[in-house]
C-alpha cells in the first residue's frame, strides 16, 4: 500500500494505492503544524493499517517538518512544484510539449511543464481563500460553494462597469468584457448578495485567467490545464475562460483535478525503489 498526503492550507488530501486501486479522501486542514503524529491521526481517521503501508509521500504546507520515517516506513518529501507537474501530467496525459499548469486552490500557482521538467513561473494570492475571506466579511459566509451558488442567481452587470457601458468599441473586445470590477457599485441599488457574489467570483476568475494567459503566451502554450478546487467553481471558471479567450487560449478542466497535487505525490512515490 502506498499513501500520498497533500497538506493544503484549506484541505488535506489523501490518495491510497492498494492493489492497483486508488482511493481519494479529503478533510479540512486543522493546523499549520505538521509532524509524525499528524500522519498517525490521518491513518486513524481513515482506518489505515500502518503494517500494510510500504511508503508515505507528503507535500504542501510544512510537510518538510515531518521525520524521514514513521516507525520503519520511509516518508518521502515531494516538492510541491514537482507534485503539481506530475499530477497534471497524469490527469491530462501531457506529453513533451510546453504546457502551462495552473493550480487554483486557496491561492494560485503557475507551473511550466515540459517533459519531466517543472518550472515555477510564479503565483498570486488570489484564489479560493480570497473568495472565502471576502465572503466572510461581506456576507458572513465563508463557504466557497455556497457563494458560487449565490453568484449563479445574480448578475455581475449590476455592479461591474462593462466595456459596452463606457465606449462603443475597443478593437475586437466584446462589449461584455469588464472595464472596471465593481465600477457601478457606488451608484447601484442592486448590491444584493447574489449580484455581489457574481461580481466577486468574476473578478477572481478574471485575475486568475489573466495571469494564466500571460504565462501561457510566455511559454508558447495554447492551453492551460487546471488543478485545484477553485477550478470547480462555475462562476470563477466563467471569468477565467473569458480572459483566456481573449488570447485564444484553451482552458482544460479534467475530472479529479481537485486531487492534482496528491496524485502527483502518488506518481512520484510509485517510482521510488
Amino acid at each position: 500500500m502506498l499513501v500520498a498526503i497533500d497538506f493544503g492550507i484549506s484541505n488535506t488530501d489523501l490518495a491510497i494505492l492498494d492493489k492497483e486501486k486508488v482511493s481519494f479522501y479529503s478533510a479540512s486542514s486543522q493546523s499549520a503544524e505538521i509532524n509524525n503524529d499528524t500522519i498517525k491521526d490521518i491513518f486513524k481517521k481513515y482506518n489505515i493499517d500502518i503494517s500494510c503501508v510500504e511508503i508515505i509521500g507528503v507535500t504542501g504546507g510544512k510537510s518538510s517538518d515531518v521525520d524521514d520515517y514513521l516507525e520503519d516506513i520511509t516518508i518521502v518529501k515531494i516538492n510541491e512544484i514537482e507534485a503539481i507537474g506530475l499530477g497534471a501530467k497524469k490527469l491530462y496525459g501531457i506529453d513533451d510539449s510546453s504546457t502551462l499548469v495552473v493550480s487554483a486552490g486557496t491561492g494560485t500557482a503557475c507551473v511550466h511543464v515540459q517533459g519531466n521538467n517543472f518550472n515555477h513561473l510564479g503565483g498570486i494570492a488570489v484564489g479560493g481563500g480570497m473568495l472565502e475571506g471576502l465572503g466572510s466579511l461581506l456576507f458572513n459566509n465563508s463557504h466557497g460553494l455556497e457563494i458560487n451558488e449565490f453568484a449563479q442567481k445574480g448578475s455581475r452587470a449590476e455592479l461591474d462597469l462593462l466595456i459596452g457601458d463606457v465606449v462603443n468599441k475597443i478593437g475586437n473586445l466584446s462589449p461584455d468584457i469588464t472595464a472596471v470590477n465593481f465600477g457601478q457599485a457606488r451608484h447601484s441599488t442592486a448590491d444584493t448578495m447574489e449580484n455581489t457574489s457574481a461580481a466577486l467570483c468574476n473578478m477572481i476568475g478574471e485575475v486568475i485567467g489573466t495571469v494564466a494567459y500571460l504565462n501561457a503566451l510566455l511559454i508558447g502554450s495554447d492551453k492551460v490545464c487546471f488543478i485545484g478546487r477553485t477550478s470547480y467553481l462555475t462562476e470563477i471558471i466563467r471569468g477565467i475562460d473569458q480572459r483566456l479567450e481573449l488570447a485564444g487560449i484553451e482552458g482544460k478542466y479534467n475530472d479529479n483535478r481537485e486531487y492534482g497535487n496528491v496524485i502527483g505525490v502518488l506518481e512520484s512515490i510509485k517510482n521510488k525503489p
